[in-house]
């Protein structure tokens, strides 16, 4: 069997296992990784861009290259390979996961339990939630499903197409080092700069289609388009931009503004800001949706890519 239908079967099995099973509550191999780094950080931190980027070639490249090994091991048994593709496919993807915490903290909302949506908030982002009331929640919850939608499965499934099991898992692996150590701070400002600047490369290609996805499946293509051209650029982020700007538009509503990250306040624009009105609770189950539909599209381009590829490869 060849490597595209390879992945493409695998992929595809994968996604299914995670949209039927979604993340196990114990034992998850990222999260296996996650302490892994901890550890590897733990013995090279200081305060300094090279040790920083150290440790995200110990960690990734130790990651991919392990992907890589066990890729090899059963590149000529192709059952073995289309399950080992399922098997990574569906330990580095978390659309489910995403969905049914989103849909926690809406459920919390909709029944005025402002407080449990708080307590469930640092689960699916690191806004500081006490900070937040019910509209700011929803809107947080929107954003990071739309920015989630991307890092957590697209961008997976992109790298995954062009590399195989190895890019699935050093697509995950980069990105868990951006969440750990990747963000501004006293501790991280330097040491982390490798990892985030590295996430930032290796996420361009995913935002970009989940960007394109959203505007093809959000129902405002217009609308979706207006935004993510005119807005996308503002945003601090080179990835969340014109995902959390596509994900408005297509929407109809707007993202951005003030918010609080670990004790720091930070003022972003608006995201769709003319065309859109405020977030309510229910635009988390909207959003909730349209990030399904950009995953399974996500998986047919991908997919498709791969076996147009290995054609041409003939």
């Amino acid at each position: 069997m060849r490597a595209d239908r390879i992945f493409a079967y695998g992929a595809a099995a994968g996604l299914i296992g995670d949209l039927l099973l979604g993340d196990p509550r114990r034992g998850h191999p990222v999260a296996a990784f996650g302490r892994a780094a901890a550890g590897a950080e733990s013995r090279l931190w200081h305060d300094h861009r090279g040790w920083g980027a150290l440790h995200t070639l110990v960690c990734a490249g130790g990651a991919t290259a392990a992907a890589g090994l066990a890729a090899r091991a059963v590149r000529n048994r192709p059952t073995a390979a289309v399950a080992l593709t399922a098997a990574a496919t569906w330990a580095v993807v978390g659309g489910t996961s995403l969905g049914r915490e989103a849909r926690a903290i809406g459920g919390a909302l909709e029944a005025g339990d402002v407080e449990l949506a708080r307590e469930r908030l640092p689960h699916l982002c690191g806004r500081d939630p006490q900070a937040l009331d019910g509209p700011r929640i929803a809107r947080a919850v929107v954003e990071s499903v739309a920015e989630n939608t991307s890092d957590a499965v697209v961008g997976a499934l992109v790298w995954g197409a062009l590399g195989g099991v190895p890019g699935l898992v050093g697509f995950r692996a980069v990105n868990t080092l951006d969440a750990m150590v990747g963000h501004k701070s006293p501790r991280y400002g330097r040491y982390g700069w490798a990892s985030a600047r590295l996430d930032d490369l290796a996420g361009w290609p995913g935002a970009r289609l989940t960007a394109a996805l959203a505007v093809a499946a959000g129902g405002r293509p217009r609308q979706a388009v207006r935004a993510w051209r005119s807005d996308a650029g503002k945003h601090p982020s080179p990835n969340a931009g014109p995902v959390e700007a596509a994900f408005a538009g297509a929407l109809g509503v707007r993202l951005g503004g003030t918010l609080a990250y670990g004790g720091r306040v930070e003022h972003r624009p608006v995201l769709n800001g003319e065309a859109g009105r405020d977030v309510r609770v229910a635009d988390i189950e909207r959003a909730v949706r349209l990030s399904r539909r950009v995953s399974v599209l996500a998986l047919g381009v991908c997919a498709a890519g791969r076996l147009a590829w290995g054609r041409r490869g003939r």
